[in-house]
């Protein structure tokens, strides 16, 4: 059995179903299809991939940008290469959040210099993260262009930034959340769409 027949098969097995941690978007069978449409966008987009690094944003979006990276290698035999870019201390939220662990940054052999990086995370929010990546993306080299391919598109723009890439455009609610699951991390594939701890009771008194 193939590594791709694999994964459809764990995902077919286990999925979470609507309940208390909210409401099932995609299923582990949905992702899988995702990401193999990505991958097949990107090799056309960048008609084939060369010079093509992927970068994952910590935490889900490191695991997505090896998944792509595997499945544009399956079906044209190309390496793009996936890496890690840890953007903790480049976030605008720091006295916010509090300490944070840093993760790591790990770069493919080769580096990013005159290279086209595709940014990879899972939920597109207000921006915010995506900007934290560029600038942390300019301490570590000059690519000769920056893309952004993300699983889930939530809306709520706080800032100029547009994905290249989107898996599934999700509108929502500020009081949802949306919560994605990977087996890499979480044992399972899923993104889940939830209220805001909260929310149920401010909507409650604002009746």
């Amino acid at each position: 059995m193939t590594e791709h027949a694999q994964d459809s098969a764990r995902n077919q097995q286990v999925f979470p179903v609507d309940g208390p941690n909210g409401q099932v978007i995609l299923t582990g069978g949905d992702i899988a299809r995702i990401v193999d449409r990505i991958a097949h966008q990107i090799l056309e987009k960048t008609r084939g991939a060369a010079d093509t690094v992927l970068l994952g944003i910590p935490t889900r979006g490191t695991p997505l940008a090896a998944r792509l990276s595997r499945r544009i290698h399956a079906f044209e035999e190309v390496d793009a290469p996936a890496g890690a870019l840890d953007i903790t201390l480049y976030r605008d939220d720091l006295r916010l959040r509090g300490a944070r662990a840093i993760g790591p940054t790990e770069v493919p052999p080769g580096g990013i210099d005159g290279k086209r990086v595709i940014l990879v995370d899972d939920v597109l929010f207000s921006g915010r993260t995506v900007r934290a990546a560029l600038d942390a993306l300019a301490d570590i080299g000059r690519p000769r262009q920056v893309q952004l391919a993300v699983l889930v598109d939530r809306g709520h723009r706080e800032l100029p930034i547009r994905a290249d890439y989107v898996g599934k455009n999700l509108p929502t609610a500020l009081a949802e959340s949306v919560k994605v699951l990977l087996r890499e991390i979480d044992d399972t594939d899923a993104v889940l769409l939830a209220k805001e701890p909260g929310a149920a009771a401010s909507e409650a008194a604002a009746r």
